[in-house]
Formats: structure tokens, sequence, C-alpha cells
């Protein structure tokens, strides 16, 4: 599969971290998400339904966030891919999450992790 769904900086705020200070106030967390999917049968048919939804994506994606309390970036990125992968029937996601401004002098840190297979076959590992 070769084709890519994405939503591009999406900002949601919420616990997370391993400091006293983090897991007492919200912090803003930066997602970008690419999701494989086939989008020939959507765009031959204009179909909603023959289309992976990215809103119904990026809802899940924040309730997930903003209920949430992680102490790591890195579980924070493995639970919503595992999220992503069995509710909206994509075979592979890349997340990268990331906590702007959480070192000093640096924009944003964060993990990118990519889970699934590109080409829908079972991963192999």
């Amino acid at each position: 599969m070769r084709d890519t769904v994405y939503i591009r900086g999406l900002e949601i705020r919420s616990i997370i971290g391993i400091h006293d200070w983090e897991r007492q106030e919200r912090q803003t967390i930066r997602i970008d998400i690419q999701m494989a999917a086939d989008t020939a049968k959507a765009a031959a048919t204009e179909s909603i339904e023959d289309a992976l939804d990215y809103r119904a994506v990026a809802k899940a994606v924040i309730a997930h966030v903003e209920k949430s309390s992680y102490y790591l970036v890195e579980t924070l990125a493995e639970r919503l891919a595992e999220m992503i992968l069995g509710e909206f029937d994509v075979p592979w996601v890349r997340l990268d999450v990331g906590k702007p401004g959480a070192v000093r002098f640096s924009e944003e840190v964060g993990v990118v992790i990519e889970r699934g297979s590109r080409d829908g076959s079972a991963p192999r590992g």
C-alpha cells in the first residue's frame, strides 16, 4: 500500500512527564500521524464511506491524550499506535509525538514510532 493519509501538527494538552511539576500541570503534546490507506476507491467514488475518516482518527487521539497521564512519551506513542491500528483498520501507522519546550534551547523533543506493515502484510519479528 503506497497511499498515506496524514494529520500534521495536532496539539493536545495532557499530563505527561516524570517530574512532580509535570504531574500537576497539563503540557502541550504535538502529534503527527501517518497511516497507510488505499485511497483509490474513495477517489473513484467520492464517498466518505470509502475513505479513512481522518476526523474520527483525530477525535479519538484527542480524547485518548486528554484523559491520559503517562510518565513517558514513548508509552503515549505506543498506546496511540495500538488504538489507531485496532480501531481504524489501518495496516501501518507512523507517529511523531513530541513535547515542545521540554529541553532548554530545543524546539521540541519526542519519539517517532512505526507500527504494523506498510504493505498490509503481517509484521515480521
